[in-house]
């Protein structure tokens, strides 16, 4: 990489920024805020696409995966697996490319556009008086732009559309307002608290179908909140059609929305994008029922590659391996976790829910890339934590190594450098765990409810 310098200049002044930022209060307008973002994406954008250094996958497996499209192929089958999602991004490289504009550019446009969106919904995700501060601290975010902007990968892509779904599934108003009221998970826990397990379970027994009936009865007024559903469903689909991550922001997505009859309409429509991109590439591509089953099992089938992050490069020496072991360990670890969040977080406003499964997903994964980083930024800067920018500092520090320094050696220095890089990683575990939204566990929607155990909540502006 030979722009490493301007770009590390460019990623510690948004840093600044965003402290500066916090520590003053600014609210820059809405056309301040983009201008800043886009100037940070733009300019870093024009060096990486007139550098000779291009990254590996962005040349290797994503152009093919455009190009592929272009020739009517399935872009997993024509990337020869460099592809491993569904082919509506290939679509829009393949457009790009059609159009003549040189892949560097091309290539970079898809993420660096949904990004600029981003800004604005972060800023609609944090909501009230911070909103604009919100927007303004991911527009100066650094993981953000590397990621975008040099690296090309699909995380804003995917991210745009599930973060919007979050948007549409919560509507306007206060976003500290319950989503989850009068429904039959409420009915247990004051059940629960008035009459005990024993008396809970004989009472609710006895009224389980009447209650079942009524949570999927029409409620008046309800047309909007089931078009919020139906629009946030179809959102989250078109993220998942960009990667498969995703399916981690359905839980908060689904408990946004106020009654049980939306989340059933939000759960089905988010299948809805994804079956569609499935069943039209004979029309769209010439690929054959055959080809489809095989990109779909080459989508499922994840290579056990670890030693890139965390725990699992102190087994490896700090080099990649192929170790089915930690990988079965890992995911157990993963979904035990999960479980644990979901459990001590089930209070918690779904905001504070997604970012905590998102931020312990990464405490725990035994295999990462440096763009996984930017699951969690989006709902971490909206509703920072204590620990927050110490987290968001660390890993951009920690991926920004690997993007400019490491960049700059051949590629048996780049190993030797990735072995010391990756065991360091480590030491970010912990600054993660602060970050979790701890104080937040007990929403103020949540502390509110009648029967429910006494809790302090905390703003999402603490």
């Amino acid at each position: 990489m030979d722009y490493a310098i301007p770009t590390g200049f460019l990623l510690v002044t948004g840093v600044v920024l965003a402290l500066v930022a916090q520590w003053r209060g600014w609210r820059p307008s809405l056309p301040v805020v983009l201008a800043v973002g886009i100037g940070f994406r733009v300019l870093i954008m024009l060096f990486a696409a007139l550098s000779e250094w291009q990254p590996v996958d962005f040349v290797e497996s994503f152009k093919p995966a455009g190009e592929a499209v272009l020739r009517g192929q399935d872009p997993v089958i024509g990337s020869e697996g460099g592809w491993h999602f569904l082919p509506m991004i290939p679509y829009v490289y393949g457009m790009l490319l059609w159009l003549g504009i040189p892949w560097e550019w091309s290539g970079r446009l898809v993420t660096v556009v949904a990004d600029i969106v981003l800004i604005v919904l972060v800023g609609k995700l944090a909501g009230g008086t911070t909103a604009n501060l919100r927007a303004f601290q991911y527009a100066c975010s650094p993981l953000a732009v590397l990621v975008a902007s040099i690296h090309g990968q699909v995380e804003p892509v995917a991210l745009v559309f599930g973060v919007a779904a979050f948007v549409v599934a919560r509507g306007p108003g206060d976003p500290d307002r319950p989503g989850l009221r009068n429904d039959p998970v409420a009915l247990v826990r004051s059940t629960v608290s008035a009459l005990g397990f024993g008396g809970a379970v004989r009472h609710l027994g006895a009224r389980a179908l009447p209650t079942l009936s009524r949570a999927l009865a029409p409620h008046e007024g309800e047309r909007e909140t089931m078009r919020r559903a139906l629009f946030a469903g179809l959102l989250m689909g078109l993220a998942l059609c960009a990667k498969s991550w995703p399916i981690w922001l359905i839980p908060g997505m689904l408990l946004l929305l106020p009654t049980v009859r939306t989340r059933a309409v939000a759960f089905v429509a988010t299948g809805i994008a994804p079956v569609f991109f499935v069943v039209t590439e004979p029309i769209f591509l010439n690929a054959s029922l055959g080809e489809i089953i095989q990109a779909l099992r080459t989508i499922g089938d994840i290579r056990p590659i670890v030693g890139e992050w965390g725990y699992t490069p102190w087994f490896t020496g700090g080099d990649w391996a192929l170790r089915p072991d930690l990988t079965t360990f890992g995911t157990r670890l993963i979904y035990v976790t999960l479980l644990l969040v979901a459990f001590f977080w089930r209070r918690a406003d779904p905001v504070d829910v997604t970012t905590a499964m998102l931020v312990a997903f990464m405490i725990t994964t035994p295999r990462l890339g440096s763009q996984y980083l930017l699951w969690f930024m989006p709902f971490l800067v909206a509703r920072p934590t204590r620990f927050a920018w110490p987290a968001i500092i660390g890993v951009s520090l920690w991926a920004g190594y690997g993007y400019l320094y490491m960049t700059q050696f051949d590629t048996t220095t780049w190993w030797y450098l990735h072995r010391d890089w990756s065991r360091a990683s480590v030491v970010l575990l912990p600054i993660l765990a602060l970050a979790l939204p701890w104080e937040r566990r007990v929403s103020r929607a949540a502390a509110e409810e009648p029967g429910g155990p006494p809790g302090r909540p905390v703003p999402a502006s603490a």
